[in-house]
C-alpha cells in the first residue's frame, strides 16, 4: 500500500505555506481532544479511520513495519491524506511521549472549514504540491494508459449544486478541437466539464480523458502557475470555470463540495504512485 499519510520532507508542516496557526484554530473550531500514553496509538497501519490529527503536545512516530517513516511535533497536523481519501492508513502512528491532540471526523472537518475556509485553502496548496512532486518523481516512466476517462469528482447532484452556488459564473463553450490550455502557459482557474469530453495531453501524448463532472486545472487553485499540460476538447463541451475566490466561497457554503477536490487530488495521487 503506498503511503497517502504526508511523511519526510512532503508533510505539510515542511512547506513554507503551512501555518501552524491557521491549522490549529481550524481544528479547535470544533475537534476532539484526545491524549495517548506514552507508547499508545493515535491509529494502526491498515486501520480504517475516518479521523486527522493536530498535535497540540508531544511526539509521534509514524511507523511502517518497524521502520520509523517520521516524526510529528506539536503544530503539526498527521493522518489527514488517509480521512480525505478514504483509505486504510499506511503507517501507525504511536505516541513517543504522552500526546494530546485535537481531531476532526469527516463531518468535523467539513464544519471547521466553513469557519475557517483559510486553513481549507492551505490544505489544498499543500495536496496540489505533492501532486507536483508526485509527478515530477514519476516523470519519464510509463504513464497510465492512453485514453483512460478519469473518474468524475462530482456527480450529477452535486455538479448541478457546484453551479447554483457558482451562479455568477455561466459556463462557458468551448467547441470541437478547441485548444482550452496550453502546458506551459499561466492560469488562475480551474474546470469542471459540464458537457463533453476533453483530452488532456503531455509532450502532445494524450494522458487522460475527462468527461461530465470531471475536473482539471486544478493547481491554479493553489497558486498562479504554469500549465502541467495541454487540454483539448474531443466534442463541443461546457465548461464552469473555478478560481480562489470562488473556491472560498464554495468552501463557506458547500465544504463537502471542497471535500470531493481533496479526495480527487489525493486519488490522483494514489493512482501515480501505484502504477510506477
Amino acid at each position: 500500500m503506498e503511503d497517502l499519510d504526508f511523511t519526510g520532507d512532503s508533510r505539510p508542516s515542511k512547506s513554507a505555506i503551512y501555518d501552524s496557526s491557521v491549522a490549529r484554530m481550524c481544528f479547535e473550531a470544533v475537534g476532539k481532544l484526545e491524549q495517548v500514553r506514552q507508547g499508545g496509538n493515535f491509529f494502526t497501519e491498515n486501520q480504517s479511520s475516518d479521523r486527522m490529527y493536530y498535535l497540540v503536545d508531544g511526539e509521534v512516530s509514524l511507523v511502517r513495519g518497524k521502520k520509523v517513516l517520521d516524526v510529528v511535533k506539536a503544530g503539526e497536523i498527521f493522518g489527514e491524506m488517509a480521512m480525505i481519501g478514504r483509505q486504510p492508513r499506511s503507517a501507525t502512528a504511536a505516541a513517543r511521549t504522552a500526546c494530546r491532540a485535537l481531531s476532526l471526523d469527516t463531518r468535523q472537518f467539513q464544519s471547521s472549514i466553513q469557519r475557517t475556509p483559510e486553513f481549507a485553502l492551505m490544505l489544498m496548496n499543500i495536496i496540489v504540491n505533492r501532486l507536483r512532486l508526485t509527478a515530477a518523481l514519476t516523470a519519464g516512466k510509463a504513464p497510465q494508459e492512453a485514453g483512460a476517462l478519469r473518474e468524475r469528482v462530482f456527480d450529477a447532484k452535486m455538479l448541478s449544486d457546484l453551479m447554483a452556488v457558482l451562479d455568477h459564473r455561466l459556463p462557458a463553450h468551448a467547441h470541437l478541437n478547441k485548444v482550452i490550455m496550453k502546458e506551459g502557459e499561466g492560469g488562475v482557474f480551474m474546470y469542471v466539464v459540464v458537457e463533453g469530453q476533453v483530452a488532456i495531453s503531455v509532450k502532445s501524448r494524450i494522458v487522460a480523458r475527462i468527461g461530465p463532472g470531471g475536473i482539471f486545472g486544478e493547481m491554479a487553485l493553489a497558486a498562479p502557475s504554469s500549465r502541467a499540460a495541454t487540454v483539448t476538447a474531443e466534442t463541443d463541451c461546457s465548461l464552469l470555470s473555478i478560481n480562489r475566490n470562488d473556491f472560498l466561497t464554495l468552501v463557506k457554503s458547500r465544504p463537502d463540495i471542497a471535500v470531493s477536490l481533496f479526495k480527487s487530488a489525493a486519488d490522483r495521487i494514489r493512482h501515480m504512485t501505484s502504477h510506477h
